[in-house]
């Protein structure tokens, strides 16, 4: 939901960020691979119940992940790159509520709710895109994606909101999850009944 005016506000920060690292020849690929192992950190933290820590090691995946996609503007956005990017990102975020899972049991049930509804709004998000592309479909907010972005209730920003409300108040994972799941099953619904009718006409 907030996406579309966050990414306006980083996206020239994150351009003097990625110059240095375009110069030395770091890659894009590089960055995001860096990032998910930085950001898996966050799964063994969360079970240890080490949440400072972790919102650390979340909030740098979720740093490097801006500055991959920098990176590849500067030197040529790739399929296999954007690829990478959005497949290691849907299992990071997944690592993260499996932390709080494994930290404590009353955590397990919302913890399996959040990821099912995870699975609607990535579904939903992916099949779009797949289909955008074969259509030719071109997103005029996210025109700079390698992917066709569908928007919704609960994007990138709402997800890392999440996150960091979850690590500052653990006890409180239970109705985050579960309220977070619900914008998901909305996010969901919407982006079926936008993608149907867009494809279909």
């Amino acid at each position: 939901m907030f996406d579309s005016r966050i990414i306006p506000l980083i996206r020239r920060p994150l351009a003097l960020m990625a110059g240095p690292l375009c110069r030395a020849g770091v890659s894009a690929n590089q960055i995001s691979l860096a990032g998910f192992a930085i950001g898996m950190l966050a799964l063994p933290l969360l079970a240890q119940g080490l949440h400072g820590w972790a919102l650390l090691a979340i909030l740098t995946n979720r740093l490097l992940d801006g500055l991959d996609g920098a990176v590849a503007r500067q030197n040529g956005i790739t399929d296999c790159g954007g690829f990478l990017d959005i497949t290691l990102d849907f299992i990071f975020y997944a690592a993260v509520v499996l932390g709080f899972a494994l930290a404590a049991p009353a955590n397990a049930l919302p913890a399996a709710t959040l990821l099912f509804a995870f699975m609607g709004t990535g579904s939903s998000f992916l099949a779009f895109a797949i289909m955008a592309g074969k259509r030719g479909i071109e997103n005029p907010v996210y025109h700079h994606k390698s992917l066709y972005y569908l928007g919704g209730l609960t994007e990138g920003s709402e997800t890392l909101a999440l996150f960091v409300l979850m690590c500052l108040w653990p006890a409180a994972f239970p109705a985050l999850a579960y309220g977070f799941a619900l914008l998901c099953l909305i996010t969901t619904i919407t982006r079926l009944w936008s993608g149907y009718h867009t494809l279909r006409d």
